[in-house]
Order: C-alpha cells, then structure tokens, then sequence
C-alpha cells in the first residue's frame, strides 16, 4: 500500500488545510507549521478517480451536465452492498456538498425563530449554518465518560418538547466517532416521531466505519420505526473528494422531496459538475478495495498515536473511535486551559490541532487530531505534540 506512504506536498494548491492556517488561527506565519486540523486526507484519490476525470478532461467539451440513471444506480448499489440499505433512486437529490444540504434542509423546513436541536459536541455547521439562517439552537449534550459518549435520552426528549422541529444528528459522529448503536437510533426515531419532528441524519462518515464496528443508516430503521428521515451521504470524505463537491440527500417521503425541489428551483441549483459526475460514478463502482486499504492504514495511524502520545505526555488520554479519521485527544488532565494548550500546540511544537470548543463547549478539554495522512507525517506531528508539551 505505497500510495498511503507518499507524502505530497499540497502547498501552493489553494489547499484550506495548508495554505490557510494564517487566518483559520491568526497568525502570521505559518509556513513551518504541521497542520493536523481540518477534516480532508493528504492521500491522492483513488486512481479509477482520477482516470475518469481526466477522460472527461481530455473530452475537453464542458457544458451543462445531468445526474444520469448511471449516476443514481452507483449511489444505490453501493448504499446496498456496503450498508445493507435497500433505496430507490427517485428518493435521491443531488447537492454541492452536505453543509450546503443542511442549509437547504434548515431553510426549506424551518422558519426564522424555530428550534432546531443538536447533541453537543459536534461538527460546527450544526449550529453555525442554522444560527446564520436565524434559528435557535437547543443544545442536548452528550453524555461524555472518559472520552467515551452516549446520548442522554431523558435530557433528549425534555429538549424535543422545547418545540423543536429539526433534529441534526450526525452518524457516525464526528468529532467523537461513535457508531450509534440500533437501540439508540431506534430511540431518536421514536422520540422525534413522537413529537413530529424532522430529522436529518449526516452520514458521511458512514464508509469510513473501523473493523469492528457496523454503520446502520437511520432510515434504514425508520421503515419500520416511522418518522420522517432526510439522509446526507457523499463521497467526498470517504476518497478525499472535498474539492470535487458532490452530495445526495435521499427521502422515501415523496412530500419532503417535493419541498426540496422547489426550494433548487427557488436558488437556481444547478445539477453536479461533468467532473462530480464522474468521480462519483467511478468511487461508487471501482474503489472499495482501495477504501478497504485505507481503513486499516488509519486503524494502524490511530493505534500508533494512541500508543505513543498518552505515554510521552502525562494528563493525555485518548480513546479510539469506531469511525473516522479524526482522533478526539482528552487533555483536561493536564490541567492547562484551551488557551494555554492552543499556544503551546501553534507557537512551541508549529502542530495545528482543532480546538475542542470549535465543536461547543462540551468539547471543552478536547483536541481533534486528523491522523489520514503518510505515516511519517503522522510520527513527525506526534514528535510536535510532545515537543509542544515539554
């Protein structure tokens, strides 16, 4: 698996990751830090991907494109074989990316003023994209024991009472990486069923579940649970495509595609590039055996932090998530504040983290660690994170 071993170097390519550290953490220069922060891999995509957009580069023709059966049937067949989830391929819509999505969804069946809920900590445009659109956020958080979280279910449904009509769930969970368990998304169903309350489920963490461990789509229960279920998948977290943007948002329930359609006639949206389009096609139909090599170079990335940091920085703990690339380091035992352990991460080892708050402030105490990359860039951020703490 050598293509996991090449460390490329992704300066000067517009790349948020590497290029935009000044602003993301106002600085002035960060041209010597190692960033570790924002959720995309250093690994190329898969080659199938590339060799397909760049077919449709050397066709050199560019004008408008369609989503096309061929398109949907990779959508379908994947969610089939990978989850077990039997869809349709009118129940699917296609986006520019699922925090776009979310917008849409927010916008589309909410109003100024509403409640929307989120379970806290949790990847940042839950609450950020509804708050813009003048929402109201009500906040149920995790139940957090040694880095370890569930979801308090009798705090979850006093929040469900406040009125809420939109629940964001994210599944699996990013930044904690849990796989939500069948009893548990059953309860969510039941729950928001119960009090008539949409639901948004962000899968596109889902491919990127850890041996052991079995992703269950949400809407894949409510068939028989009931309750209303828009789904976000994409294939742009899954063969590191951020900057091809690409999403489907999928419903059985005729009524809510119906909304969602009018609300892409209302803004003007437009169908996928020709360049989506066939990166899609190709991931969904000719890279699972490249996506099965990824898993175990970031089981092996996670297992070597895990084993390595804790032990060198004393008040660090980690644990190790059922999904995702993303490690969530616990350092409240350090007994340093967010402010503290920023500085000594930025201006001591140059290792830019995200901080936990990013995520609300249960996430307070908490690094997320993006580890999808080389592993000699992996062991060199690790050196820094130890570098940072002597």
């Amino acid at each position: 698996m050598k293509e996991f071993e090449l460390v490329i170097d992704r300066k000067e390519t517009r790349s948020v990751k590497w290029g935009n550290m000044e602003a993301v953490y106002g600085i002035d220069d960060a041209s010597d830090i190692l960033p570790m922060w924002i959720a995309d891999m250093d690994f190329k995509a898969p080659q199938p991907i590339i060799a397909a957009m760049q077919e449709r580069l050397d066709h050199g023709v560019f004008g408008y494109s369609y989503i096309c059966t061929k398109c949907k049937d990779s959508v379908r067949s994947w969610l089939s074989s990978r989850h077990g989830w039997e869809t349709q391929n009118d129940w699917m819509l296609f986006h520019h990316g699922v925090v776009p999505a979310i917008g849409t969804v927010v916008e589309t069946f909410t109003k100024e003023g509403d409640n929307v809920l989120i379970t806290s900590p949790v990847y940042p445009p839950f609450f950020n994209v509804p708050g813009h659109q003048n929402r109201n956020i009500v906040d149920c958080q995790l139940k957090e024991e040694n880095g370890n979280y569930s979801i308090d279910f009798e705090a979850f449904e006093k929040s469900l009472q406040q009125d809420v009509k939109l629940f964001i769930l994210c599944n699996p969970h990013n930044p904690g990486g849990i796989v939500w368990s069948e009893d548990e998304l059953r309860n969510i169903l039941r729950l928001c069923k119960q009090y008539d309350v949409l639901v948004l489920s962000d899968e596109i963490h889902a491919d990127l579940v850890l041996p052991g461990s079995k992703h269950i789509p949400l809407a894949k229960l409510a068939e028989e649970e009931g309750g209303q279920v828009i789904t976000c998948v994409a294939p742009t977290k899954t063969f590191n495509l951020a900057g091809v943007q690409c999403a489907i948002m999928i419903t059985e329930d005729e009524k809510l595609r119906a909304a969602l359609q009018q609300s892409a006639m209302a803004h003007g949206q437009m169908d996928l590039s020709a360049f989506a389009a066939s990166a899609l096609v190709s991931a969904y139909t000719e890279c699972g055996e490249w996506l099965e090599n990824l898993l175990e170079i970031i089981s092996s990335n996670m297992d070597y932090v895990i084993d390595t940091l804790p032990k060198a920085v004393s008040g660090i703990s980690i644990q190790k998530p059922d999904s995702t690339y993303l490690l969530w380091v616990d350092y409240r035992d350090t007994g340093l504040s967010e402010e503290e352990m920023m500085d000594r991460l930025l201006n001591k080892g140059r290792l830019a983290l995200e901080p936990g708050t990013k995520y609300g402030e249960a996430g307070r105490g908490f690094l997320r660690m993006n580890v999808a990359t080389p592993r000699a860039i992996v062991e060199e951020g690790v050196d820094r994170f130890i570098k940072a703490m002597q």
